[in-house]
């Protein structure tokens, strides 16, 4: 094999360097008491760490969903993804209540942390019907010291967060009937 090599010609040169460019004589910058404004944040950090907390959490505040319009109105996240029908915009979100639920099954209760996502079920014995889907756990109160729970009230209590319809539904339920949470 047979390298070929290019000719270049030897009359080609660089181009000459520019001149030198003098730069004028200035004396150093010095700032004053940039010292001094270190060693005072240093000493009041606690007071620029909460101001800045409380800047990212006004940030996150504006920022983030209203709590309303991200529930959606069955109580359910699925209802909230499905898109409208008639290609509109789906209704606005019933405001959201707290409401206390007593279920019949103690233990359950026991299972559920702040944050679940739960179906409550009501049932009569004979038959059964979902009266919240996908509540939103906000507390599960212990049982109270020192006081024996009485035969009249069994189970325990949930307190949950539900648009104010289905408050009124999980309400009426909850006087005749027994009712029980499975986990979303």
């Amino acid at each position: 094999m047979v390298a070929a090599v290019a000719h270049v010609p030897s009359d080609i040169s660089s181009p000459p360097p520019p001149p030198p460019c003098p730069v004028p004589h200035f004396s150093p910058v010095r700032v004053s008491g940039g010292h001094r404004g270190l060693r005072r944040l240093l000493r009041h950090r606690r007071r620029a760490m909460a101001a800045g907390l409380a800047v990212t959490a006004a940030a996150l505040v504006a920022a983030g969903p209203r709590h309303a319009e991200q529930a959606p109105s069955q109580g359910h996240p699925a209802a909230a993804a499905a898109p409208s029908r008639a290609g509109t915009e789906r209704p606005r979100a019933a405001a959201l209540v707290t409401a206390p639920v007593r279920i019949a099954d103690a233990e359950t209760v026991r299972l559920l942390h702040r944050g679940d996502r739960v179906d409550v079920v009501a049932s009569d014995g004979s038959a059964s019907r979902v009266v919240a889907a996908g509540a939103r756990v906000t507390e599960v109160p212990g049982p109270q010291e020192g006081a024996a729970e009485s035969a009249a009230e069994p189970g325990a209590l949930v307190v949950l967060s539900v648009p104010r319809a289905t408050a009124a539904r999980l309400a009426g339920a909850g006087a005749g009937m027994r009712l029980a949470v499975t986990l979303c």
